[in-house]
């Protein structure tokens, strides 16, 4: 069903608001069940971390975010710089076939001219 200018009725100001909200209830169910599995997890043992885990930790960390910030150093310096961009061919002129044979030197050979002295 299109309009007479050539684009396409908006829907009703209605539709999709229930999917709308069911979709951000699951998400944000998602998230408090997340949360209470991390506290769980936190708080649940009595084990102490040595130093050795601490450090393996941050560097980790660290090394995590060097990564991901030199990846997206990358490509963001690739999208400025035009490599993203789709390929394009570029076709070679074309050239009057006899002048291409001239400047080959692939024509027919020529008679020596008697040159004057």
């Amino acid at each position: 069903m299109n309009s007479t200018d050539g684009q396409p009725e908006s829907p009703a100001p209605g539709d999709g608001k229930i999917a709308r909200w069911l979709v951000i209830a699951v998400l944000c169910a998602f998230l408090v069940g997340a949360g209470a599995l991390g506290y769980l997890g936190w708080f649940s043992t009595t084990t102490e971390v040595p130093a050795s885990g601490y450090v393996a930790l941050v560097l980790g960390v660290v090394f995590s975010l060097v990564v991901g910030i030199g990846l997206m150093a990358l490509v963001f310096y690739s999208s400025r710089k035009g490599y993203d961009e789709p390929a394009v061919l570029i076709r070679e002129p074309e050239n009057d076939s006899d002048e291409d044979s001239v400047s080959a030197g692939s024509g027919p050979p020529t008679e020596p001219t008697e040159r004057a002295h």
